[in-house]
């Protein structure tokens, strides 16, 4: 491992987080570690990096809860996770045939401690924040900063709230961005 925080970039492909550990199943220019993310467990010991991201992969997998329970175990406790998904009322979110699960704002909330039914897994993280990214049009008329005002007020929550369950079909988002921290 280099000096400094260690980093993983879990399905990195072409383009890889400058002084990570690129992992992909696919044995691309840049990609340290072959290996499947639905095969487990992966190939690192336990408890082994400070950051990890998952750009445009989560997405991907076949069971989101065990590639979060590999992320918690090898994830050292109080490590950065950062995941960059698309949101479910984008349309690229329904157009690659290859992606699996369609999520919103509030979908890693289940691994938190508090959360009423996360019975199905013991991994669990913290959400620090949750950015969501909406078209340019809806950015320029300041609703997607209005939007997530709830990482900031937490009594705000509401309007996020209000534009996942009614809106997001009319104003859509784009992608989202989750910073979650790793409990152990």
């Amino acid at each position: 491992m280099p000096a400094g925080p260690a980093i993983l970039d879990l399905g990195c492909g072409r383009n890889k987080k400058p002084g990570a550990v690129g992992l992909d199943s696919v044995a691309l220019p840049g990609v340290d570690v072959v290996h499947d993310l639905n095969r487990f467990p992966y190939p690192f010991p336990d408890r082994s990096f400070d950051e990890i991201h998952l750009t445009h992969v989560i997405e991907h997998v076949e069971s989101i809860l065990k590639v979060m329970e590999e992320v918690h175990r090898i994830g050292k406790p109080h490590c950065l996770v950062t995941i960059i998904t698309p949101h479910h009322s984008d349309a690229i979110s329904w157009q690659d045939p290859t992606h699996r699960w369609h999520l919103n704002s509030y979908s890693f909330v289940y691994f938190d401690p508090h959360y009423e039914s996360n019975y199905y897994t013991k991994a669990r993280f913290r959400l620090l924040e949750g950015h969501l990214e909406l078209a340019r049009i809806w950015k320029l008329l300041g609703l997607q900063a209005l939007i997530n005002l709830d990482n900031r007020f937490r009594s705000l929550r509401f309007i996020r709230r209000l534009w996942e369950e009614h809106l997001c079909y009319m104003m859509r988002g784009k992608q989202m961005t989750f910073v979650l921290e790793v409990l152990k």
